[in-house]
């Protein structure tokens, strides 16, 4: 019996073997999301100075320089950078100089590995899941990067609508006219409604970014699920944005990223958004 045979007949191995790759995956993910948004700085950097010499740069990317306290500049070893379990040991603080540790880098492994396992349990060892899977890693990389920054980059968001339309060529979730149409409907609803809003207000209310993180989303799942991804997603922002000006005074004037809500309901549209689909138009039958 091969590996495949094994987990496709042993749901619990395979859910197990998806949950340490969850939390392999999600810490690669902390990486990203602390890294790239610097990444892009210096990038811009780099364009905007006419006189600039990489050679007088230290490089920075995702793999150097390496991991380490930014408190006391240890070096976080291989021990060290073991998901959740190396966070335990070190009872969430740095080896070197004992400074906090947040728990938002367990947190994130622990989501990523959560949301593997049930993308999992409801695709199957499948290709479908294993692009579901690629597509939920990302979601939650933009997630963070829009909550920190306020910016989705289109280092991610442009090679995932490019990804959604290929993957969609033997109709893996949705025909190829349908992802098609979702990608270029994605785009030109929101950006309408930007245009929209901004002529009628003089404020801009949503970034470029997340016209292309609805165009990846409508490319992965078809034109169909535009109006319920948009619906849910406006509905968690609206019920999030309240929270937080109730619960923490948090200035109303202050703007709140859209781009997470977006994923949330992305990710939910892409496991339950047929059915989700088919009970609203029994309904509205």
């Amino acid at each position: 019996m091969s590996l495949l045979d094994f987990l496709q007949s042993n749901s619990i191995a395979l859910y197990s073997v998806i949950g340490v790759l969850g939390l392999l995956v999600g810490s690669f993910l902390n990486v990203v999301i602390a890294r790239l948004p610097v990444m892009l700085q210096k990038e811009w950097e780099a364009q905007c100075d006419e006189h600039y010499n990489p050679d007088d740069h230290s490089p920075f990317n995702l793999n150097t320089p390496r991991s380490h306290c930014p408190h006391c500049g240890h070096m976080i070893t291989a021990i060290e950078n073991i998901p959740i379990i190396s966070y335990l040991f070190l009872r969430g603080k740095c080896k070197g100089c004992h400074a906090h540790i947040s728990l938002r880098y367990p947190a994130i492994e622990l989501v990523t590995a959560g949301l593997s396992v049930m993308t999992a349990w409801h695709f199957g060892l499948s290709w479908q899941m294993a692009a579901a899977l690629l597509l939920g890693w990302a979601l939650i990389a933009l997630s963070m990067i829009d909550y920190d920054h306020q910016l989705l980059p289109d280092s991610i968001t442009l090679p995932f609508c490019w990804l959604g339309l290929l993957i969609n060529i033997p109709a893996t979730f949705t025909t190829l006219q349908a992802s098609v149409i979702g990608g270029v409907a994605g785009y030109l609803s929101l950006w309408t409604v930007f245009h929209v809003f901004k002529l009628l207000t003089g404020k801009e209310g949503m970034g470029y970014g997340d016209f292309k993180l609805l165009a990846m989303l409508g490319a992965w799942m078809g034109w169909q699920l535009l109006p319920f991804i948009i619906v849910i997603a406006s509905f968690v922002g609206a019920v999030i944005g309240i929270g937080l000006i109730v619960l923490r005074g948090r200035d109303r004037q202050m703007p709140i990223p859209f781009g997470p809500f977006l994923a949330i309901a992305g990710w939910i549209c892409l496991l339950w958004g047929n059915t989700i689909s088919q009970t609203y138009l029994s309904f509205a039958s």
